[in-house]
C-alpha cells in the first residue's frame, strides 16, 4: 500500500499496455459516441481522420482502467477533485496498442483535512509509435500516513 508520503514530484509509474480491437471501438461507439467516424469505416474516409478511429472517450476510459489496474489498486486513493485537463493528440486507430504512464508533478499536504494530501499528475498514453495520443492532467486525494506506521 502506497501512501501520500511514499510520493515525490518526478515520480513516474508506468501503467501497462493495451490493445485496440475494432469490434471494441465499434460497441463502445454504437453505445456512447455513435459519430460516422468511430462507427462506418467506409464514411470514416471521407472524414478529416481519413479512417475509423476510436473515441476519445473510450481512450480515456482504457487509460482509467489501466491506471485503476496497475497504480490506483496499489494506493490509498480516496478518489479526485477532477480532471484539469484533457487531450486527444492523435486519433487511435484499429490494432494501435497504447502504454499508459503516471507522472508525480506536485504533492500537496491538504491543509483543510490533515488526514490526506493531493497528489496532481500527468497521465498519457502513448501508441507504438511513440506518439502521445491522450494527455491528462488531474489531480487524486490520497490518505497521508497513519501515525502509528
Amino acid at each position: 500500500m502506497r501512501y501520500f508520503e511514499d510520493y515525490e514530484v518526478g515520480q513516474e509509474f508506468k501503467l501497462g499496455s493495451y490493445t485496440m480491437v475494432e469490434q471494441e471501438m465499434l460497441d463502445f461507439a454504437r453505445q456512447f459516441d455513435p459519430q460516422s467516424f468511430h462507427l462506418d469505416a467506409e464514411r470514416a474516409k471521407d472524414s478529416i481522420f481519413g479512417g475509423l478511429i476510436a473515441s476519445g472517450w473510450h481512450t480515456a476510459a482504457i487509460y482509467m482502467r489501466l491506471m485503476v489496474t496497475s497504480f490506483i489498486n496499489e494506493t490509498s486513493s480516496q478518489g479526485s477533485p477532477g480532471v484539469d485537463e484533457l487531450r486527444w493528440l492523435v486519433p487511435v486507430r484499429v490494432n494501435d496498442t497504447l502504454s499508459g504512464s503516471f507522472q508525480v508533478l506536485e504533492c500537496i499536504p491538504s491543509r483543510s483535512r490533515p488526514t490526506i494530501g493531493i497528489i496532481k499528475g500527468k497521465c498519457e498514453l502513448v501508441n507504438q509509435k511513440g506518439e502521445i495520443v491522450l494527455r491528462i492532467l488531474s489531480s487524486g486525494f490520497f490518505d497521508r500516513r497513519p501515525a502509528a506506521q
